[in-house]
Order: C-alpha cells, then structure tokens, then sequence
C-alpha cells in the first residue's frame, strides 16, 4: 500500500502527492529568476508571447494524447474569453512588466499577495464576512508592501512602478480566481487552461507587435535554456502538475504550497541572477506568508500553533 501522510487541513496525501507538490513549488519559485535572466535578452511582452505559445503547444499535444476532450462547445468559448482575460491575459502581462522592474524574489513575494486580495475583493462585494484573521491579513499585506516600496523609493536605481505593476496583476489574479469559483463549467479544465493560453498568446503577440522592438532571434546557450524553461516546466509541467493536485489535495496543504513560492524565488534568485535580498525583502516575506496563513489555513490549525 502507497505511504500517505496526514496533510495540514486534515486530510490524507500520498507520498506521490507531497513529492509534486514539492516540485510544483520549486519550479514555480525557481520561475520568476529565469524569466528575470530571459529579460536580459528578449523584451516583456515577446517573451510572455513566445513562452506562452510554446507552452499552449505542448500541453495541447500533452492532452490530447490523453484523451481529453480538447475542442469548446457553443457557450464553453464565453468561458475561454471572460476567464483568460484575467487569469492569463491580466496577470501575465502586467506581471512580467513588474518583473522588468523589480528584483525578481521581490516580484514574487508582490505577486503571492493574490490570495489575499481574493479575500479581500470577497468581503468587500461578494458580502462575506470581515473577520480579524482577515483584517489581521491586509494589515501584514500592507506592512510588506511598505517595507518593499522603501527599498525601492531609497535606491537611487530603485523602480517603486514595478510595485505598482505587481499588485495589479495580483488583484487581476485574485479576480480571475473568483471568476474561476464561480463559473459553471462544462469545459474540462486542461481544455480551459490550454484555450485560455491560446487566447492570451495571440493577444500578447499584437500587443509586442505593435510596443516593442522586434528581437533578433540570436541568443545566449543560457537565454535558450530560460526559455525552454518556462515553455516545458513554467507553462508545461507546473500547470500538469496543477491540475492533478488541485482536485486532490486538502485546500490547506495547497496553500503551503503557496506560501512557500516566494521565499523559493527570493533565495534561488542570489543564485541564478546574482541578486541579494535585503533586510525588508525577507521580512516583507514573513508578513506575505503570515497574511497566506491567515486566510487560507484552517481555524484549528492555527489554533494549534499558537
């Protein structure tokens, strides 16, 4: 009989399941270093188009060979269109502009604010309730977003835009999640995933089209092995990864997981691009996490570690 463990909220995990997750983390973490190495040669929105192309390719081909159904029907393309539109198109464009900015491990940890704005956007329109862990959560948010835009406006080479370009495409994420909550889907969700990549590539290819330079095609070794990254591990594996976990996993240790991408992506980042955290990167990190904790972990559980 496979080993299983009990996971945070309770429920029980394979082993195979923990070691996915682990690696779903890694990748996503080790991500945000590659793509600022990848911006050294190649502009935001030709790499987004040119990554996410490929990775819509691959897993296309990937799903197919399994028999899923690929091809939306009728009503199913309203769902590509309203859904992409946040979920890729938003959050990966704005989210590589705040990359080009910003020190990547710091990207990162702005960018995982997502679920808390989740919560968030849900107390303020969708009438759920203000609890202190929630308000608890936006006062962490807050203190690390000001402990990061202090760095950023006291370094004379410091970008405080790229902070503002994080924190929209989290809130574009967070309204993306909501939307993904609450739709009635009949589309299977690979298929959606893959359509809603599609949609967003051929958007992202006008839109470097018609703002940016067209590259020259002649890169580093080092460029095309970014590359490759994040067509077959950002935009391959990770997602394939995803999706198995997501309709398995307890909620809980999902959001470990979560919690645990940023600080990945702070430390792998001194050693792919050579840069250091400062003293209010790893705190702001702490206060991310902290805020993580708080909205998604159950009650019992923080309970029990207090």
């Amino acid at each position: 009989m496979p080993p299983r463990h009990q996971g945070p909220g309770g429920g029980v995990i394979k082993r195979s399941q923990l070691l996915a997750l682990v690696a779903l983390t890694l990748m996503w973490g080790v991500n945000w270093p590659m793509m600022k190495l990848s911006l050294r040669e190649l502009t935001p929105l030709y790499f987004r188009a040119v990554t996410m192309s490929g990775g819509a390719l691959w897993l296309y081909l990937f799903y197919q060979m399994r028999g899923v159904r690929m091809l939306p029907r009728g009503r199913e393309w309203h769902s590509v269109v309203t859904l992409g539109l946040p979920n890729m198109l938003g959050w990966h464009t704005v989210s590589i502009l705040g990359v080009k900015e910003l020190a990547s491990g710091r990207a990162a940890i702005l960018g995982f604010t997502m679920p808390i704005w989740t919560v968030l956007i849900s107390v303020l329109f969708l009438g759920e309730k203000l609890t202190r862990r929630v308000a608890f959560a936006a006062l962490s948010v807050a203190i690390a977003i000001a402990l990061l835009s202090s760095v950023e406006f006291s370094a004379l080479t410091g970008h405080p835009i790229g902070i503002l370009w994080m924190e929209i495409a989290a809130l574009l994420w967070a309204i993306g999640t909501l939307m993904m909550r609450r739709a009635r889907l009949t589309l299977p969700v690979e298929a959606l995933t893959v359509w809603m990549m599609v949609l967003a590539s051929a958007c992202l290819w006008v839109l470097a089209w018609s703002s940016e330079p067209a590259p020259v095609w002649q890169f580093s070794t080092t460029m095309w092995f970014s590359l490759a990254y994040s067509v077959f591990i950002n935009y391959g594996f990770a997602q394939i990864f995803w999706s198995e976990l997501a309709r398995n996993l307890p909620p809980a240790t999902s959001a470990m997981g979560i919690m645990a991408v940023p600080m990945v992506g702070t430390l792998s980042a001194t050693l792919i691009v050579g840069e250091w955290p400062h003293w209010q990167d790893l705190a702001a990190l702490l206060f991310v996490a902290s805020a993580i904790a708080a909205v998604l972990l159950p009650s019992r559980k923080l309970e029990g570690a207090a």
